[in-house]
């Protein structure tokens, strides 16, 4: 029998409840595989109740998921009561948020589901709970090195089917990014992101498309030298390992139709470079991916959305498409 999908709580004052209702109640027509939700079950059954949105819940154990999942949406137990009040987070529910993603890694681990797809948190909620880490990617590895050994480096990739991003630096200030993009980590990202999409996505030669961090990448050095002095270098290693590596490209130019059309993924060296394009083309859609871990982990494209939270407007499309994402690498 196939595994389910391991799904988290995400924050529980945000739509992450709702959605998951919703992608259950979808499952037939989105012809989604099963999965279960390590959660509140009591708390679930209240946002339910609130929204009328009228699914079966059961409490259940990852190994009778599957089972489950044809007549109830399959909950185990965080372990703890949780509040999740609409749209105002509780620094009490903290501590269920990060159990339940810990809970989901260790179903992966034990071989009782085939791969983690997260719920949004908060992460400002979760730094008032003593959470250590600047995101959901770094977290995750951190677990993925308490449980395989490590170290292993999580690199995050926003997909959908019109375009696929990574943004080599993640979640600093901006007016850190150029000191943090050096030659060793472009090069290390570079090469993660190929060995995964060979992997998980049977791109055995996928195309790696570089922009640069300056405007119109750096004009030969007259508006900045990073893509001279580091970003070239960086991508020529990366041809020399037999990787298929271009740029470094403008980046106001390469997210067109036509230009997409000539790779399969864009790194780009800051965050919002890499996250503007792919949330314009397809926010409902996308899907954040970490690449760089022994298990797969996908999540919806969105925050926690606390300002929609309890008023029923909350779209289910990137949940749904995380789970479908997680069962096709997983396939």
């Amino acid at each position: 029998m196939t595994l389910p999908l391991a799904l988290t709580q995400g924050d529980p004052s945000g739509i992450g409840p709702e959605l998951t209702l919703r992608a259950y109640a979808a499952r037939a027509a989105a012809a989604l595989p099963p999965f279960f939700v390590i959660a509140d079950p009591a708390q679930l059954a209240r946002v339910g109740q609130a929204l009328g949105i009228d699914v079966p819940i059961e409490t259940t154990t990852p190994a009778a998921a599957v089972a489950t999942f044809a007549r109830a949406l399959p909950v185990v137990p965080v372990g703890a009561a949780v509040r999740g009040d609409f749209g105002a987070p509780q620094p009490e529910d903290a501590a269920a948020t990060m159990r339940s993603i810990e809970a989901a890694v260790e179903s992966v681990v034990r071989g009782s589901a085939r791969a983690v797809v997260t719920n949004p948190i908060a992460k400002s909620v979760l730094y008032a709970a003593g959470f250590a880490h600047p995101g959901h990617t770094e977290f995750l590895g951190e677990l993925a090195s308490r449980h395989y050994g490590g170290p292993y480096r999580p690199v995050m990739m926003l997909w959908s089917d019109e375009l696929a991003v990574v943004p080599i630096t993640i979640h600093i200030p901006l007016v850190e990014a150029p000191r943090r993009l050096t030659r060793a980590l472009i090069v290390e990202t570079g090469e993660i992101v190929a060995r995964d999409l060979a992997l998980r996505f049977r791109l055995a030669k996928a195309r790696l498309a570089f922009s640069g961090l300056n405007p119109h990448a750096g004009e030969d050095g007259a508006l900045g030298r990073e893509e001279i002095d580091t970003i070239t270098p960086a991508i020529e290693e990366l041809r020399a390992k037999g990787i298929d590596a271009v740029g470094p490209l403008p980046a106001d130019t390469m997210f067109h139709k036509a230009a997409r059309a000539k790779y399969d993924v864009a790194l780009c060296p800051t965050h919002d470079q890499a996250l503007i394009p792919i949330k314009t083309l397809a926010f409902e859609r996308g899907v954040n991916v970490t690449l760089g871990l022994p298990f797969v982990r996908t999540s919806p494209d969105h925050g926690t959305a606390f300002d929609i939270a309890g008023k029923g407007l909350a779209d289910a499309t990137s949940l749904i498409e995380a789970i479908r994402l997680a069962a096709r690498m997983t396939a």
